[in-house]
């Protein structure tokens, strides 16, 4: 068995480790340092919507492992 091929990166790991990746992520940190900087005002009019958005998109999506409706307790 080559233990080097079950090193090697798979998926979005292997994307972000070649020299498309490391461009990819140079430019998307530029362009967020551009809107950060030149557009704050316009997030923060935003903050408060984008917190209370989350807020039902976290009750959505959080409380799908909790497994509601469903027995837990099978040996009782």
């Amino acid at each position: 068995m080559n233990h080097t091929e079950n090193c090697k990166p798979k998926g979005i790991v292997k994307l972000f480790l070649s020299w498309r990746g490391v461009a990819l992520t140079i430019v998307l940190a530029a362009i967020s340092y551009y809107l950060l900087t030149m557009h704050l005002q316009h997030l923060a009019i935003a903050l408060p919507y984008l917190i209370l958005l989350a807020c039902p998109l976290m009750h959505i999506f959080g409380h799908g492992r909790h497994n509601h409706g469903k027995e837990s307790n099978k040996n009782e």
